[in-house]
This record gives C-alpha cells, structure tokens and sequence, in this order.
C-alpha cells in the first residue's frame, strides 16, 4: 500500500535479471533397456499388474533448480500411467492388451519453476515418447467358422479328407503357433493334421450308416510353444465340436423282421383265410427302396402270397391239404428309384395244419362253470393242511395235446402249493399250506390269488383263470409288545402324591378282547408309584413323598398282559430331580480355631441336597469386629489373615488391648433357586510361627487340637510305659534288698523343678481345673513302715506300687530272722531330659513363660476332653 512507482520498477528489474540467467530444464537420454530417463525406445509386457513401478522420469536443471515431471495422453487415449511429480516414478494403472493396442504415446515434460521472462507460468519441456507394448501369452486359440458340420457318404474312402478346423492365436512368435489334436480319439475312425486342422477318415476305417449315423469329434487347439504369462511358463487351448453325419449309400439287402417265421392252419380254416404276415425292409434305412415279396417254392399251389403287404393265404380247404406241415420259400426283392430290381433275400416259412383247438380250460365250482371261490378259515393253519372248504374242478375238452394243461396260483409266493400241476383233460384241484407264518391276519385280512389253467402243447396257449379269495379270522397269536424296551422320565423330589410320571404304550395286533392289553408294575423300586391298568399312565402312590438325597433313582418293570396271559416286559428309569431344600449345616454353630499367623484355618459346612448346584457352597464373612482383618476363599471356606497382616505387631495396632481371639459370623449359601444359607460364629486364636517353634509341646497341642483322642491315646501310652518301668524298679528293689538282707528306706521324692526348666513339662492343661504349678510339686515322704525308716514329712500316704512278686517257696535258714517285702510307694515328678518324648517338655516349657498359646490350646483340649468325658491321670 505505501510502495509507488519507483518500488514496482525496482521489483520489475529484478524479475528481468532473473529470467536472463535462466535455462530450460532437459531430460537424461540413457538409451534403450533403460527405465530410468526420458523413457526413449522403453517397451513394457502387456502382463505388468497394475499399480507396478515401470519407469522413473530423469532430469536436471542446468541452475540446479529443482524440478518436476508430467505425463499426458491424447484425450481419445487412454491414461495409462501417473507420474509423481517430485520422484518422476511412473505407475502403470490401467491393463495393457497388446493384442488391442501394441503402442502407447504419451507426452512426458519438465518444469523448473516459474518463467521470470514472461512472468506467467513456464511452459514446461515436453517430449513425445512412444512405449512398446510387448507380448505375453495372454490369448487363447480361437475357432473361426463355427459350427462345424460335415456331410459324409458311408462309402468315402479310408484316408479321405472330410473337412477342415481352423483356429487363430493373437498371440506372436510361438505363442500365437497352433496345433490340433483329437480329444480321446481311442477307439475313432477319424484323425486330424497335427499342424493344418484337416480332419481325414483313418487309414482302413469306413463308416456305416446302419451302425452310427453320426460321429461327434472334440477337436483341440492349443499354443504349441506355449509362453510366459506373468513370469510363468502357460500353454492355453480351445476345444470345438465337430458334427460329422453320416449319409446312406444303397449297400444293404432286404432284411426280414420277426422271423422265424410259423403259421397253422386248424379244420375250420376257410379258403383265401390269411394265415401269417412276413415283413422285410431295406437294409439301408437313410433311403430306403420299397420292395417286392414272391413264393419261391413248397406250396404245391396250396398258398399264395400278397406281393407288397407279404400276407400269406391258404388258397383250398384244410381237408384238401395234403400234408401236415408246408416248408415256403418267401423271397422279398428291392426295387431301386429307376424300378429295376436291386438286392434280394429269402426266408423261410413253416405251416402246420392241425386240429382245432377250440375250448380253453374251465374252471367249475358245485353249480358249474365259476370264475371265483371263497372261503374263510383262522389264521396260522397247520402246514400240509388241505383247504377242504374250496371244491374246484378244471377241465379242457379238446382231445390229446389240445387238452394237456398246466395249474399255477399267481399271487404271494409261497404260502400254498396247487396239486396237481399238470392235468390232461379234467382233474379235481386241491390247494395246501405251504407256509402257515406268512397266513397272517395282522399282515392280510384277505388273501387273493389267482388259479391260472395254461396249455401246455398248443400253438395258442389257451388259458383261463379263477379268483381264490381266503377270508382270513383272528387268533390270539401276537404278544403286547411295549413301543420300548426302556422307559426313561425325571420329576423333580417335591412332585406331590399322585402326579403323572410317564405314559407306557404296549401295541397288540389282535382284534377284539385279544387285542385289549392291561398293565401292571412291580419290582424293588416300584413300591412309589402305580400305573393305570388299561391307559398306561404311570403316576406316584397319593402318600409317596419322594427325596433325592435319600434315593434318586428308581428302576423297576413294566408289564403288557392280554386277557390269556400273554405278556411283554420293559424297564422303567426314573430319575428324581434334584430341588433345593436343604439348608446348609456347619458342625457346630459356635466353633474355635487357631490360626497360625500365616497359615489359614477352615471352617466346613455340607448341604445335604443331591445335586449341583443345590449342593455347592459359597462361604462369606457377613460380619467381623474389627473389619477388614481377614479374607476367605469363596469356594473352600479357607480363611486366613489379609496380605497387610504379617506380625502379630500389626494384629497390636489394630487392636490395642492385645486380644488375640477373633470373632467372625461366617455364611454358608448354597447355589440353588432359591437360595438358603446358614451362618456360624467362628472364634479364632492367633499365634505367632516363633512361639510355636519354641517348644514341641504346642505344636502337639495343634496337631491334636482338631482330634483330641489322639492326645488321649498319646497319653494313655505314656502312662502305660511310666506303669511297667514302676513295676521293673519295685521289682528290682526287692530283689536286691533280699541279696542284701537289708531293708532300705523307700521313699517319693518330688523335685521342685527350676522356672523356667527348658526340658521340664507342665500337665495343667490335662486337668480339669486350675492350680498353681508350686501346689503340684511338693515333695512328699511316705509313712514308715517295718522296713523302712521314717523320713517322710508328710501324712498323706502316696499312691501305692504294684504288688511285689511273692517271696520264693524255701524256708529261710534258721537262725536268721524272718525278712518281710519292702513296700515301695511314692509319686511320680517331672522327668529329666532323657524323657523319649519330646513334645510335654515343650508344653511345659510354653507354660512356665507364660504363653497365651499354650493357654488357648488348654482352654480348647480341656472343653474337647469334657464332653468325651475322658477320667484319666498322667503321671510324669
């Protein structure tokens, strides 16, 4: 805005000593082969995939400005490439086809930027490239002039030519080379040239029109040498179908039809009757010649002959016939298309003259000729059994062979036998079960046959039938048989009395009362349910109450009876399902545990339901004071201290006041519908793995702490063991003061054990009440006795020994004076530490620290050992 002239003739000067130094941008020329350049004498295969990299445009500018390129084609040309104007990468993007277009033009350019001496836009470099399209072998053979059809004589010459293929491949050099062959020609009269297409007649092949009036030939073309279409060696074919007809030539005789040929001649025959027919036609039958018959010989003027029907006639009366059988000569004779006589045959033709056979067989019944018998019987006759209430007679009243005929029935085979079977005038027909099984009413009602009467020597072969209809009645001979050998159904357990269970159906074919069935159950387990005796219908006992937990499966028999007792059985199966009615039950509703700190404890509730997933349990704290301490495993019922407690010092920063135990309401629920639940209060004592580890005793008290008889029964051992080493050292007393002859004082010394005693034990918790450790060992003297002398302090008297063995049965000596058993008394204290049994030393020793483990593992086994009422004393 603030610029005048002087700026506008500076910016104008400027522009102009520019455009003085600057030059046209030109292409790289690399030659032919090269894909880099101004794409002179570049060719490219017509089989390049679309969106291929084929060539890269390259120029310079001589300022060394950057430059762009462009392509463009006539408008009435297709745009086969693009080009990126910065890279010069030319992209095929359209197909090429050079069998439609061998050449493409195309103007490729450069540009360097702006044209500063006319101060427009530059025009840019161009050049008119021409790009070769090359071959690929992308075409297939064509066939020209198709149809192909060939007119051809049956009498052409093996070897002949017939006709010519011709197919064209666009394709160039060996690619576009074409050759022809036969498509299964094995077996075929015909061949073709390899490299012509002329189809020829083999060498020794001729053709008939009577046997094929057409050939259909396949013949194939193919690229002989075959090329490469997108890298890969192919070889492409086209079939076409040639039509080669047949054409008829007169070379074939007369030929006869329907031969032999025989005629009869019976009494009653008139003159000029026509007796028989010959037919004979031309051989060739594209154009066939009318023909001619004659009698040739064997007449003796008895018949004549109608020269173009072929009919043959009796000329005189039966009775003037001289012989019984004539022997003609019939000649036929073609007649070309300029009426001369052409090619000839003969046939002959035998007459017999014979008695009239006139009256076929007839079948008769109680009141004369009857075309149909009936008659009822049971089903399931014997076999071998005559059916007596069918009173049938056939019979032919002509004379000699005339007369002779055979009896069939025609109908289901096999189920009766006709006797006779061959009858010479008359004859009484009996039939006979053959098959009783197949006489079945269930399958038939009635049976139909037909009782067929055929001549056996005539010419004519008279016959004559009559219906057999056998009204078949009913017996019970079928079993109720059940639709299933096994009946499956499922109720569920809460179905009340009387509910339906399943339908049984049993059929029986029978009709009437047979057929009527009834039904009845029994069997282990069908003492539930009922069934109605004539619908089926099988349903629970009005009182039945049903439980799956306590049986789930019933199995019993199903019977089908008729009214004479004939039965079918079937298994029944009955399921009950499963409902969800029980609750789900802990032992105990109040229960302790102890959880060593890292460990996790179990509480356990079953459900006394009989199937998933009324069954499975799912456990739950519903409350706990204080919160969020513990976890439980939804599915086992494992509950252990959350991954934040590890020390019983954090259990001391929740809970200030020291308390140990825990209090949780823990929920069992099932998974039914609906779902029931149970809760118990769980008491947990806490205790650390370092308190444990100091002395066996406690780790004892938690093995035994779920099964307190395994406590009682260690015990009860080590009483045993204490029992028998006091009876060995009474024993071993006696023994030596009778060595001795002197009676040594016997007393029960109780030490007082040192606090703490790492190996001493402490029983308290055995007992059931509290005492002071001090009140349990005090050293106690028993009294004195003749034997002994009296250092006992105290009164009480101790518990006694085990009785000594008697003394031995020789007299003492005299002279000495008679000796007495000592009595050994005396309580038991702790024992040292060659005590076998590690575990009560480290009771003990939990116990005079103070432990609350030990404490909460007494309270725990003592409540166990009252309620087993266990009265026993350990001494140690």
């Amino acid at each position: 805005m603030g610029r005048g002239p002087p700026a506008v003739l500076a910016l104008w000067m400027l522009f102009l000593s520019l455009a003085q130094a600057n030059f046209a941008p030109h292409f790289f020329d690399n030659g032919a082969g090269s894909t880099n350049g101004n794409m002179a004498l570049f060719s490219l295969p017509e089989d390049t995939p679309v969106g291929s990299h084929v060539y890269t445009l390259n120029g310079t500018d001589p300022e060394g400005d950057p430059v762009s390129y462009h392509i463009s084609f006539n408008p009435s040309a297709r745009s086969v490439f693009s080009v990126d104007p910065n890279l010069g990468n030319i992209t095929l993007i359209e197909e090429l086809d050079r069998e439609r277009e061998d050449e493409i033009e195309a103007i490729i350019s450069i540009s360097d930027g702006l044209n500063l001496v006319s101060l427009t836009l530059p025009t840019p470099v161009a050049e008119k490239v021409t790009i070769l399209v090359t071959d690929a072998n992308d075409e297939a053979p064509r066939f020209i002039q198709e149809p192909y059809v060939v007119q051809v004589p049956e009498d052409t010459p093996s070897g002949s030519s017939l006709a010519r293929v011709r197919a064209v491949d666009r394709d160039t050099g060996s690619a576009g080379s074409v050759t022809y062959f036969l498509k299964n020609p094995h077996p075929s009269e015909f061949s073709v040239d390899r490299h012509s297409g002329v189809l020829r007649l083999q060498a020794g092949a001729t053709l008939d029109f009577e046997k094929a009036r057409a050939h259909f030939l396949t013949v194939v073309a193919k690229s002989d040498g075959g090329g490469k279409l997108r890298g890969a060696d192919v070889v492409l074919s086209a079939t076409t179908e040639v039509t080669v007809n047949v054409e008829d030539v007169q070379d074939m005789a007369p030929v006869f039809v329907g031969t032999p040929y025989y005629g009869y001649v019976y009494e009653d025959t008139l003159p000029g009757s026509e007796v028989l027919t010959v037919v004979a036609m031309d051989g060739d039958r594209g154009k066939p010649n009318r023909v001619l018959y004659s009698l040739v010989n064997g007449s003796d003027g008895a018949f004549e002959i109608n020269e173009t029907s072929g009919a043959i006639s009796v000329t005189q009366s039966p009775s003037q016939l001289r012989r019984e059988v004539y022997e003609l000569h019939v000649q036929v004779t073609e007649v070309s298309s300029a009426g001369t006589p052409a090619a000839q045959a003969m046939v002959p033709v035998t007459i017999r003259i014979v008695d009239l056979n006139n009256h076929p067989p007839t079948f008769y019944g109680e009141s004369g000729p009857q075309n149909r018998f009936e008659l009822s019987m049971y089903e399931h006759p014997p076999q071998g059994e005559i059916l007596r209430g069918l009173k049938i007679t056939v019979n032919d009243s002509d004379q000699g062979a005339n007369a002779k005929f055979n009896l069939r029935l025609v109908g289901p085979g096999g189920i009766f036998r006709v006797v006779p079977q061959t009858v010479l005038n008359e004859a009484q027909v009996t039939i006979i079960v053959e098959n009783s099984a197949a006489i079945d009413f269930e399958k038939f009602k009635v049976l139909t046959f037909k009782l067929l009467a055929i001549e056996v020597s005539t010419p004519e072969k008279f016959s004559s039938t009559a219906d057999v209809v056998i009204q078949l009645l009913d017996t019970n001979d079928n079993v109720p048989k059940f639709t299933s050998h096994y009946y499956v159904a499922r109720i569920p357990e809460n179905a009340p009395g009387g509910s339906n269970v399943l339908a049984v159906t049993a059929v029986d074919p029978d009709t009437g009362p047979w057929g009527e069935v009834k039904y009845s159950i029994y069997g282990s387990g069908a003492d539930l349910f009922l069934i109605h005796p004539s619908s089926g219908i099988i349903y629970t006992q009005p009182w039945a109450s049903l439980d799956a937990e306590g049986t789930a499966r019933y199995n019993f028999y199903v019977k089908a009876e008729d009214m004479e007792g004939r039965y079918s059985l079937a298994e029944v199966f009955i399921t009950l399902l499963d409902v969800n009615d029980h609750y789900p039950q802990f032992g105990k509703s109040v229960q302790e545990k102890i959880m060593v700190l890292g460990s996790p404890v179990k509480i356990e509730a079953t459900d006394q339901d009989a199937e998933e997933p009324n069954n499975l349990l799912d456990y739950s704290i519903t409350h706990a004071e204080p919160a969020n301490v513990f976890d439980i495993n939804t599915h086992t019922g494992e509950i252990w201290l959350k991954n934040s407690i590890r020390s019983l010092d954090a259990l001391h920063n929740i809970t200030p006041s020291g308390d140990r135990t825990w209090s949780l309401e823990v929920q069992a629920k099932d998974r039914g519908s609906p779902s029931f639940s149970t809760t118990a209060l769980l008491k947990i004592d806490i205790v650390d793995t370092e308190m444990l580890s100091r002395g066996p005793m406690a780790a004892f008290l938690m093995q035994t702490k779920e099964n307190p008889m395994k406590a009682v029964g260690v015990l009860a051992g080590i009483m045993a063991i204490i029992v028998a080493l006091t009876v060995l050292i009474s024993t071993a007393t006696f023994w030596r003061n009778k060595k001795s002859n002197k009676v040594q004082p016997v007393r029960r010394v109780l030490r007082k054990r040192p606090s703490p005693a790492p190996h001493s034990i402490r029983i308290e918790w055995l007992k059931f009440r509290r005492t002071k450790a001090a009140d349990k060992f005090v050293l106690k003297e028993a009294p004195p006795n003749e034997n002994c002398n009296n250092n006992s302090r105290g009164s009480t008297p101790p518990p006694q020994a085990p009785a000594p063995p008697p003394p031995p049965s020789t007299a003492p000596s005299m002279g000495q004076a008679p000796w007495t058993v000592p009595t050994v008394s005396g309580s038991l204290g702790p024992q040292q530490p060659q005590q076998p049994s590690p575990k009560p030393r480290a009771v003990a020793k939990r116990k005079a620290v103070g432990s609350p483990v030990q404490s909460a593992l007494v309270s725990e086994l003592r409540q166990k050992f009252e309620k087993k009422n266990l009265h026993s004393k350990a001494y140690f």
